[in-house]
């Protein structure tokens, strides 16, 4: 089966095209794929394929074989890979994903793909729809008692669940222990994303994730948005910010009239491959 790794800011998964390969069963694919040493190592499975309501249709699949809704990095790579390896001329996609049909505009020079923009959709703030097993409209500072310490954790869905904590600094959170957890807790039907997010100022967020299914990744897209909905609903940023992930930076744009959030950033190539192992 031949494949091709790539990653957006780090965030790294193994695609596969399934216009011409024939994947039977993706979620123990992505185990075996995404370890280290013994596979090829990534963060997860992804899946380009075709869709009745889109251009192309993705399904992620994280690192632990669990699937996901949603990948904002990924949407970014299927984008280029798309682009770039002649499945289509447009530099305007839909893409149907798990988590609805997200919209892509692609930067194009010299026919290569330099950035990708994703529209992300309306942010979902009620609980129900995260999901979060809390009453009301909205989950803001919501503490949780994970650890011994007491977390204010502000809930944002973007297709995907997060849990979004600010701190005075990332790099000084046990990520492993605390986002492993959350991720897990109670409250999270479907589990959840953990955000730890600095705001350095109103324009730049500096982030650290917990991934659900993948643990510590250097960039999540749904992540970088959630976090500056987040910071906009306690008015610690503008609607238009910078994310600072370990990978790299995304800008975030979360629009007032239409209230959609759009991600912008860059996709690469790693290498092509072909996995032998039935």
């Amino acid at each position: 089966m031949k494949f091709t790794k790539m990653h957006g800011l780090g965030n790294d998964y193994v695609y596969v095209d399934t216009f011409t390969e024939t994947v039977a069963n993706p979620r123990a694919l992505a185990v075996a794929m995404s370890r280290p040493h013994h596979g090829v190592g990534a963060d997860g499975l992804v899946l380009i394929g075709p869709s009745a309501e889109a251009d192309f249709a993705m399904r992620m699949f994280n690192a632990d074989g669990s699937e996901g809704e949603m990948c904002g990095n990924a949407a970014r790579c299927i984008g280029k890979y798309v682009y770039e390896r002649g499945l289509t001329r447009k530099t305007r996609l839909t893409l149907a994903t798990r988590g609805g049909t997200k919209a892509l505009e692609l930067q194009v020079r010299g026919g290569r793909v330099e950035r990708v923009t994703v529209d992300m959709g309306e942010p979902t703030l009620a609980p129900a729809g995260i999901p979060v097993d809390l009453p009301g409209d909205v989950v803001q500072d919501h503490p949780l008692v994970v650890m011994g310490r007491t977390w204010a954790i502000t809930c944002v869905g973007m297709g995907n669940p997060h849990a979004v904590i600010f701190v005075d600094d990332p790099q000084s959170i046990d990520v492993h222990g605390i986002g492993a957890r959350i991720e897990s807790d109670p409250l999270f039907p479907n589990r959840t994303n953990v955000e730890f997010v600095r705001v350095v100022r109103r324009d730049l967020l500096e982030m650290r994730v917990w991934e659900r299914g993948s643990g510590e990744t250097l960039a999540c897209g749904t992540g970088a948005a959630a976090s500056l909905v987040a910071a906009v609903m306690h008015g610690a940023a503008d609607r238009r910010a910078v994310v600072r992930l370990a990978g790299g930076e995304l800008l975030i744009d979360w629009d007032a009239h239409s209230n959609r959030v759009h991600q912008s950033g860059p996709a690469a190539f790693v290498f092509d491959g072909v996995w032998l192992e039935a």
